[in-house]
Parts: C-alpha cells; structure tokens; sequence
C-alpha cells in the first residue's frame, strides 16, 4: 500500500486579510507620499501644475507598487492558509485518534467534562467538515470562511492609495504657493489623524493616540518634503 505522505506544516499561523484594513492602510500611505511629495515640489515654490504633474506620477508610482506588494502578501497568506487545511484534512484522515484527543483537550480547556464533553467530542467528530472547521478555529485561530483574494486586495489598494493621494493636491488646482501648500497640510493632517483614529480602533488601542501619532507622522512628512524643497531652490538646483 503506498505511504501517504503528511503536508508539509507552515508556520506561523496566520489570520485572514481585512478589505477595511486594506483601504485603510492605502488611503493613509497615499496621503503621506502625496504630502510629502507636494510639501517638496511646494516647498520650491514653483507653479500649481509642476507640483500636480510631480504628485500624480508619485501617487500612481506608489499606488502600482503598494498593490503589488499586497498582492503578494495576500497570495502568500492564502498559500499558507491551504496549507494548513490540507494539514488538517490528512491529520484527520490518517491520525484520526489524535486529533479527536485534541478536540477533547479543546472542550475540555473551556469546562465541558463527563458526558457533556464526550458528547461534544462525538458531535464534531461525526461530521468532518465541522471538525476540520473546529480544528482551524479553535486550534489555529484560522478563518476558514474567509481566504481572501490576492487580485481584489491589490486593487483595493491601488484604489485607496490614489484617493487619499489626491487629497493633498487638491488645493493646488484652485490656488498656488505657499497658501495652497499651507492648506494641503491642514487636509491632509486632518485626514491622517482620522486615519490614525480608524487604524487605532481596527486594532483595539487608543483612538486619540492613534490620531495624533498619524497627524504627527503627516505633519513630519510634510516639514522634511518643505525643507528639501525649500533648501535645493535656496541653492539654486532647482529654478524657480
């Protein structure tokens, strides 16, 4: 009889990618390179449509690599995560007495015993699909309804990052210098401390921290971008 052989098991566990996270994240990233890029062209004080023309290639630079770079990780993730079923599926198939042990071991942690708890057991064990889901969710904390795909993660982000990107260059289409500049960073501040907030939330942890440490970043961004731009012209590198 030919051996079956046991996939190979990956670690770490992972859990499943958020479409809230994804435009989150790219809507922030967008901001903060549109920022910083306008704060420098800006800082040169050189016309509206120059500092337009430089942020626009930036966003749609940044956008194309930010949505490769998620759909690599979205991809990988999900190679992982059927890694893991297939794992679990010949564990059960081919270690059937182990893993009903651990499924014991589950319940038995959250306070089922005597015939509660072997009536549990024999309920997950009767239908395989209810037990590989109960070992996903329970033993390695996967989401197994939700794999994720690495395309729609991808766009996601090329979308968000170009739709916070703009927000930084929109007061330059209806004036120009140092006060559409001066504008641009009172947005996208703003913007950035919402996202900060949103992100905090996402993850449970202080709001107005979150707010603050993303503004700040923002805030940041901005000043370095001005300070080249405005240095490099002082210089004469860039003319005027």
């Amino acid at each position: 009889m030919k051996e079956v052989s046991e996939p190979r098991h990956a670690e770490p566990h992972m859990t499943e990618s958020s479409t809230m996270r994804d435009f989150v994240f790219g809507f922030g990233d967008g901001i903060n390179t549109s920022l910083g890029i306008a704060a420098g062209v800006g800082g040169a004080n050189v016309a509206s449509d120059i500092v337009i023309l430089a942020a626009l290639v930036g966003m749609f630079t940044g956008a194309k690599a930010m949505a490769v770079q998620n759909y690599l990780a979205v991809k990988s993730h999900r190679q992982l995560l059927e890694s893991e079923i297939a794992r679990e599926k010949w564990e059960i198939e081919n270690k059937p007495d182990a893993e009903r042990k651990e499924i014991e071991d589950i319940y038995k942690a959250k306070g089922f015993t005597g015939k509660d708890l072997e009536m549990i057991v024999n309920k997950v064990t009767s239908d395989k699909k209810v037990w590989l889901d109960t070992m996903l969710t329970e033993e390695l904390r996967l989401n197994v309804d939700v794999v994720g795909s690495p395309l729609k993660s991808a766009l996601i982000m090329f979308v968000s990052f170009l739709a916070g990107g703009m927000l930084p260059i929109i007061p330059f289409f209806f004036g120009s210098g140092y006060s559409a500049l001066a504008i641009a960073v009172g947005i996208s501040v703003t913007a950035s401390f919402i996202v900060g907030a949103v992100k905090s939330r996402m993850a449970q942890t202080g709001i107005v921290k979150g707010g603050l440490e993303m503004a700040g970043l923002g805030t940041g961004v901005a000043l370095i971008g001005f300070g080249i731009g405005n240095e490099l012209a002082s210089l004469g590198i860039i003319n005027i």
